[in-house]
């Protein structure tokens, strides 16, 4: 439980600092080196529409990220009979009466909290993932995967031109890595280019990772599923996919697609409201 509460605040300093190092790389190294001649640079230049994009793409991954710990779920363990000690063990076991407990909640020792409709517990925002964040959670993942994209692929343009080297080849990317790390120590690589290297594998990783786990995530809401209730091996009553889209990402999804905000819509505050 240590290191799980050790990594719960690690986590989230690291996402930030990858952040950081990403946006810097991005406006002060990559896109500068986009502009031939400034004074000659068109209005739409690519270099102006990459750094749109990749503003675009950031500024949605961090807002999204922001309303995921905002929207933490609300603990229902303070309206539940759950008593004290051994008690709640045995609510989690699901041995307590029906009445005692509501479906699909789960009681995280994390976050010491009960929460409904519980998916998981993110390290990476140090917070739970319910029915009240899911949304800006998702988002998170997707637009997390395109801005590591678009960094790769400005990276590996901005180190194709600084050695001379082409990524045609689709086994060059795969090599680039042995042969820098040896011509690094060799004296033949500076450092700011193998720190450019490393940043590329760490970009396609958290990339891929964050692309999978969207899908993932994707297709348990189309089943109107989430990981703890497939974990635990809840059945779940059958529902037409569409509703179970409109439950996660409202009637308005249009708008949470282009801009980080809250889902208003879900059944949760309906919930909460009456």
């Amino acid at each position: 439980m240590l290191v799980l509460r050790l990594l719960n605040v690690v986590a989230p300093a690291y996402f930030l600092c990858i952040s950081l190092v990403t946006f810097v790389l991005q406006i002060f190294l990559f896109i500068p080196s986009m502009f031939r001649d400034p004074s000659t640079t068109p209005l739409f230049s690519p270099a102006l529409l990459h750094g749109a994009l990749f503003l675009f793409l950031s500024a949605n991954a961090l807002g999204n990220y922001v309303l995921v710990i905002q929207s933490s779920p609300e603990d229902l363990g303070k309206d539940l009979n759950l008593g004290k000690g051994g008690e709640v063990a045995d609510w989690l076991d699901g041995s307590r009466s029906p009445g005692s407990a509501l479906p699909s909640t789960h009681f995280c020792r994390l976050c010491a909290r009960v929460t409904q409709r519980h998916d998981h517990h993110c390290f990476f925002t140090g917070n739970c993932i319910g029915s009240r964040n899911m949304r800006n959670f998702i988002m998170f993942c997707l637009y997390t995967s395109l801005a590591c994209l678009d960094s790769l692929v400005a990276g590996m343009a901005y180190i194709s031109a600084t050695l001379s080297m082409s990524f045609v080849d689709p086994l060059a990317f795969l090599t680039l890595l042995p042969q820098s790390i040896s011509q690094f120590f060799s004296g033949a690589l500076l450092s700011s280019e193998m720190f450019v290297i490393l940043m590329l594998y760490l970009w396609l990783g958290i990339g891929l990772a964050c692309a999978g786990f969207c899908c993932h995530q994707m297709l348990l809401i189309l089943r109107g599923q989430t990981r703890y209730q497939v974990r635990k091996g809840m059945v779940v009553r059958a529902r037409p996919w569409r509703e179970n889209l409109q439950e996660v990402f409202g009637k308005r999804w249009l708008l949470g697609l282009l801009i980080p905000v809250l889902n208003v819509e879900s059944d949760y505050c309906r919930q909460k409201e009456k």
